[in-house]
């Protein structure tokens, strides 16, 4: 006891040493609400584990319940009924999934009841690897933190008796069915599935679990619940009729819908239990073993100081200086999240679920999952690159591992399975921006080839491009061609990002020495201007007899309703999304004046959304042109300023698995990627005075002179030393020269 006393006074001096360090500018409830599916759980930087607090099933006590709504995480901030901790989240996402084996705290008499023994809560407390809460209806107070690979959870108790219950029935997942097994009295092992992400069927997969207490329990036994009995006296009577309690029973026990429960008799007040979960997608044999080696006998408090140190280290290769405050928050928060997934897949000792099979791999490297490609690849794998290229390497070679396991590249990678959510050839795009910029270390050959295969197979045979026989043969994709999304026709969307992929792949392919390639796969990135009509200055919908659709609103989409040809957007969403040719979209415009006219009624005319992809890059397509930079400049600020908050709601929609993050942390640093698989960044305002970025070839420093609060404009700019009059710079500019300064004023012109 007096031990963890200590313990916990290093910890709390730690925090008030340590107040400047990057973990105290961290807020994890930003993006807990509007959508932004964030969460304010436990984990480690990409880790396999992460410990949610589960509040999104619902009771008397609040009409919100997670099967009469669209959840798609297991957290909102305005929700306060929980009903446990879900171990292995995701973050950022549009679809529900994962967030299951359910670990409840309760005291008084036993029961299993979700919607009976749900609490409410108070004292939220979140920093990065740590989480409490106090459940007002139990008087417990519960913290949570995290290894990669394992949760470790305290429950502090009043007097007298309590449960500590694991719900195998709940969470956000699709499928039902799981087994646990009593091992000893102290622990428990099984395994749940998981998956149908998104509505794809075939996508399921098993999570593995190994759960241990600290302490021996009075009682303990499995819990199950039983269908309607019509007619029939049943012989136990346990909440109505609807759960059963398994008492006498030491066997395994399956079901769709099943528990354990560990009773405690007797506790005195403030007497505290510890709970620890290892788990795995391999087997329960690793499961064991990652919460082992992982914890290896550590405390609560030596794990919690644990996770703290490495998330310092993490967020700290990025230091800023001058901003408030809220900017501060609002810039490490979002490295937080864009540091969250992918996340690491191998286990412990190397082992994972090789791609779309039952056959268990092996790796020296993490083996990462969660690729949720269409939203990254435009600048969360880029920021990777630049600050953690030692992580970009381990997901290169995992997105190649994937192809030579299943055949393919990752479009929408989840724990092995391949989900076909969203539109496009994504990873190609990943591979060749990173290859560009210089990471090396990875099968660039078999990337290739994969690429390739991608790229030129035929659409039957095709699952990244099923669409792909017209586009190679007409230049476009007709309405009606292939309409299997659930959202309906998205031929043009579908065509965009294949136009996108392969620039990715001639960018490659230049780089490779491939010369005839390169010039194949940029003529096919210019297909997109087939779809450009003059009449509406948009992309339009071309009909299977080869003319535009005659219905046709270029605003209709904008709040996500289905529109033809185009997914998650209108046709103002798509138009400028072709970053890799802004001189042929200029061209098929009238030139700059009217491009500049019409981007900027974009803007004005409310047709840019924050929060969504494809317009992502807009603010910085301005400065393409000399003497518009100014626009990027104002646009961007305009959108940090309203668009994110160190509040809960401060992320303008869906994180999208960091890639919300990423702009604001690029924007805030004053550069951005503009056109994925081109090594360049378009440079902007930066908000603080000083940013000092960690990278293998030193830091880079960019420094920013104001004159005053309302200089927002750029006046001149140097890098390394020399006047830069461009705004557009290379990755190898920026890595070689890395002195970048900016004087400002307060007028754009």
């Amino acid at each position: 006891m007096k031990k963890n006393l200590i313990i916990t006074a290093l910890f709390a001096l730690s925090t008030t040493l340590y107040a400047q360090e990057p973990v105290e500018w961290v807020d994890p409830f930003i993006g807990t609400t509007n959508f932004g599916t964030t969460n304010p759980g436990a984990l480690r930087p990409n880790g396999m584990m992460s410990v949610v607090p589960f509040n999104v099933m619902g009771s008397d006590l609040n009409i919100q319940d997670k099967d009469s709504r669209w959840w798609s995480a297991p957290y909102e901030y305005s929700n306060k009924y929980f009903t446990g901790y879900a171990h292995v989240a995701l973050s950022g996402v549009g679809c529900p999934e994962a967030s299951s084996l359910l670990i409840m705290s309760t005291t008084g008499e036993l029961d299993v009841d979700y919607h009976n023994y749900g609490s409410e809560y108070t004292d939220e407390k979140a920093t990065p690897g740590y989480f409490s809460n106090k459940l007002t209806k139990y008087g417990i107070k519960t913290e949570v933190t995290a290894t990669t690979r394992s949760s470790c959870e305290r429950y502090t108790f009043p007097a007298g008796k309590g449960h500590i219950l694991l719900n195998l029935g709940e969470g956000l997942t699709n499928e039902s069915g799981a087994m646990v097994r009593r091992v000893s009295d102290t622990e428990v092992e099984g395994v749940k599935l998981l998956g149908t992400f998104c509505y794809n069927p075939g996508a399921v997969f098993p999570i593995y679990f190994v759960m241990k207490v600290d302490r021996t329990p009075s009682q303990s036994g499995y819990w199950k619940k039983q269908p309607p009995m019509k007619g029939v006296e049943a012989e136990w009577t346990v909440d109505d009729g609807e759960y059963k309690l398994y008492t006498n029973y030491n066997r395994e026990l399956s079901g769709d819908d099943v528990g354990f429960w560990f009773t405690y008799d007797n506790l005195k007040e403030g007497e505290q239990i510890t709970v620890r979960m290892g788990v795995s997608f391999v087997s329960t044999e690793n499961a064991r073993e990652n919460l082992e080696k992982e914890q290896n006998g550590l405390g609560f408090e030596e794990l919690c100081a644990v996770a703290r140190r490495q998330w310092n280290n993490e967020l700290g290769r990025i230091k800023v200086s001058g901003g408030t405050d809220e900017q501060k928050t609002i810039f490490y928060t979002a490295l937080y999240h864009a540091l969250i997934h992918p996340s690491i897949l191998s286990d412990y000792n190397g082992e994972y679920p090789q791609m779309e099979s039952g056959i268990t791999g092996q790796s020296n490297n993490n083996r990462y999952t969660i690729f949720s490609l269409w939203d990254t690849y435009r600048n969360l794998h880029q920021l990777l690159t630049l600050v953690y290229p030692e992580k970009q390497i381990d997901m290169l070679r995992s997105m190649v591992g994937m192809y030579k396991e299943w055949g393919w590249l990752p479009k929408w990678e989840l724990f092995g399975r391949e989900t076909y959510t969203m539109e496009g050839d994504p990873a190609s795009i990943v591979i060749a921006d990173s290859y560009v910029k210089g990471l090396r270390d990875f099968d660039i050959d078999a990337a290739y080839e994969a690429m390739i295969k991608s790229a030129t197979t035929p659409g039957k045979d095709n699952p990244l491009r099923p669409d792909i026989d017209p586009y190679i043969e007409k230049g476009y994709i007709p309405l009606g061609y292939f309409a299997k999304d659930l959202s309906g026709d998205n031929s043009v969307s579908h065509a965009l990002e294949y136009c996108l992929a392969d620039y990715a792949i001639a960018q490659l392919a230049d780089s490779l020495g491939k010369k005839q390639d390169a010039k194949k796969f940029i003529k096919r990135s210019q297909s997109y201007r087939r779809y450009f009509c003059k009449e509406y200055g948009t992309l339009r919908p071309i009909t299977q007899e080869g003319k535009f659709l005659e219905d046709f609103d270029a605003a209709t989409g904008k709040n996500f309703e289905n529109v033809p040809g185009f997914h998650e957007g209108s046709a103002w969403s798509y138009t400028f999304a072709v970053p890799h040719d802004i001189e042929g979209l200029t061209k098929l415009m009238g030139g700059k004046k009217a491009f500049i006219n019409s981007l900027q009624g974009v803007f004005d005319n409310d047709h840019y959304d924050p929060a969504n992809e494809p317009d992502i890059v807009y603010p910085y397509l301005f400065s393409r042109f000399k003497g518009e930079e100014w626009r990027t400049q104002r646009h961007v600020k305009m959108l940090l300023d309203s668009c994110f908050k160190a509040t809960p709601d401060g992320i303008p929609g869906n994180d999208d698995t960091g890639t919300m993050s990423a702009w604001a942390i690029f924007s805030m640093m004053g550069l951005y990627p503009d056109t994925p698989s081109e090594p360049y960044y378009t440079l902007t305002t930066p908000v603080f005075d000083k940013i000092e970025i960690q990278t293998e070839k030193g830091v880079i420093t960019i420094k920013t002179e104001r004159p005053d609060s309302n200089s927002h404009y750029i006046e001149s700019m140097t890098l390394g030393g020399s006047p830069l009059k461009k705004y557009r710079i290379s990755h190898e500019e920026l890595m070689n020269k890395r002195n970048l300064t900016f004087k400002l004023k307060a007028q754009p012109k």
